[in-house]
């Protein structure tokens, strides 16, 4: 029935019969060889042979954008139908083209089933990759926190206090000074000879704690290795510095550590304001000087290096 509307049409090996997207205005009817069809969405391609059709939505509901590219997989015949020669088919035999409309709006609905199925399939690949990706950036995210903290106390490391400061650039100081406390445990080899390593882990966690306390939201807590700390402060002038470094001294010395016994903690800083030029490097020897000024006084003190 569908031969009798065509045009006969002979096709060779990669000929294209249409794009996917292309207007569309008329079906095929294979009477041999193979046409391939590619959808190009994640679907499998479609190999059909003699006797089958495709394209019939052209004559079902006129112009439309095809859905997929049909290209001759090898030498054949087609038989090509307009919506002319169709409309000519139905009232010539309306039962017939009924009954192939019927079963064509079968394979149709089971296509889109299908297509469904498949869009659901993809739609929780892609949901399960999110959330692998997700849980990657979190693991990456923990790791990069691991690699810059240390691991006694929390605080930041020396990679830490690096990437901070290359960040600093980025964040304006709204009128206040960059400062630098180092803080260093008095006697702290005494702790570790005396009480053990474990008491001198508990009284490093214990400063740590303090040194974390005084640091505001964009300021950095870190430990530099051992017994020293560091804080990056942004204040007001010299008295803010000043009352900051009093505080910490005040907060370690009030410290009672069970494991400590009769020891009482005690710490020595040293501050520095933080100039333009100079870098990292100057700001430490200048706060350094200003630590060892304290630690020649006997310990418990602070100084701001002049």
């Amino acid at each position: 029935m569908l031969a009798s509307a065509g045009v006969s049409r002979a096709v060779l090996p990669g000929e294209e019969l249409f794009r996917r997207g292309e207007a569309a205005q008329s079906m095929f009817l294979i009477d041999t060889g193979e046409v391939r069809l590619s959808f190009d969405e994640g679907l499998a391609d479609k190999l059909l042979g003699p006797g089958q059709y495709f394209g019939e939505l052209a004559v079902f509901i006129g112009r439309h954008q095809r859905f997929a590219r049909a290209v001759a997989e090898t030498p054949g015949v087609l038989y090509e139908i307009t919506q002319d020669a169709f409309q000519a088919l139905l009232e010539r035999e309306p039962a017939q083209v009924a009954r192939f409309m019927q079963r064509s709006f079968a394979y149709l609905v089971a296509g889109e089933h299908q297509l469904v199925q498949s869009l659901r399939r993809r739609n929780e690949d892609l949901l399960q990759t999110l959330d692998t990706l997700r849980q990657t950036r979190s693991e990456l995210t923990v790791a990069q926190q691991l690699v810059r903290s240390d691991d006694l106390t929390g605080l930041a490391n020396r990679r830490g206090l690096y990437r901070y400061l290359d960040e600093l650039g980025r964040q304006p100081l709204g009128g206040l000074r960059l400062a630098l406390l180092l803080v260093d445990v008095d006697h702290f080899k005494g702790i570790n000879d005396r009480s053990g390593h474990l008491a001198g882990d508990a009284a490093l966690r214990a400063v740590a704690e303090e040194v974390r306390r005084m640091a505001g939201p964009l300021e950095l807590p870190c430990r530099l290795g051992g017994d020293e700390f560091a804080l990056v402060l942004r204040v007001a002038d010299e008295g803010e510095l000043a009352n900051r470094a009093l505080g910490l001294l005040a907060a370690v010395r009030s410290l009672r550590l069970p494991s400590l016994r009769e020891h009482r903690l005690s710490v020595s800083i040293g501050g520095a304001f933080c100039g333009d030029p100079g870098g990292w490097a100057a700001w430490y020897s200048e706060a350094d000087r200003a630590l060892y000024a304290a630690k020649r006084q006997g310990g418990d003190a602070w100084r701001l290096d002049e």
